[in-house]
């Protein structure tokens, strides 16, 4: 596991699948997401198996937020499109227990995830996509320590519009411990 000052990350159990299928098939959560489509379990539970096929570094992890003596889990988060030769890869988080929006677990989340991926696997590079129409997690992102690198103009279309996607990243020089 991976802990932090409010977290921890940790493997995906197939019993976690259910809280996933539940989240992903509310709209709210999908707001800011790719997935728009309703999700079975069966679907859900073809995309577990396919991940355990994966490398471990590969596999998304859940996130789980201690509250008094308990753990909650809250969302997941995880690296992907790994470029071994670049040192970099990608990023994807979302919180799909709404109780725990705007409490700072986004950020805390992220900088564990970026803080493995620069320290622990080796990587110079994580970055992540965004859509501009979602600043709760830009400024997540933000508070993690992650900078804009570029816009993709009109990349998206969303809510019958087309808006930018953002481009953010985190290399290992921008990383300062006392901060994150």
């Amino acid at each position: 596991m991976i802990y932090g000052k409010n977290l921890r990350l940790r493997a995906i159990e197939k019993q976690d699948l259910v809280h996933f299928v539940a989240w992903l098939n509310d709209r709210e959560v999908t707001e800011n997401l790719l997935m728009k489509n309703p999700l079975s379990m069966a679907q859900e539970e073809h995309w577990y198996e396919k991940i355990l096929e994966q490398p471990p570094e590969a596999q998304p992890l859940v996130i789980e937020a201690h509250v008094g003596n308990e753990w909650f889990m809250l969302g997941n988060v995880g690296l992907f499109d790994f470029n071994w030769h670049e040192h970099c890869a990608e990023v994807g988080i979302f919180i799909g227990d709404k109780r725990f929006w705007n409490h700072g677990y986004g950020s805390e989340a992220i900088r564990l995830m970026a803080h493995h991926a620069l320290f622990d696997l080796g990587l110079n590079r994580v970055y992540l996509r965004v859509f501009e129409t979602n600043p709760r997690a830009i400024h997540a992102y933000e508070k993690a320590g992650f900078v804009l690198e570029g816009r993709l103009r009109q990349a998206h279309w969303h809510d019958g519009k087309f808006v930018d996607e953002l481009v953010m990243s985190i290399i290992r020089s921008d990383w300062h411990e006392e901060e994150n």
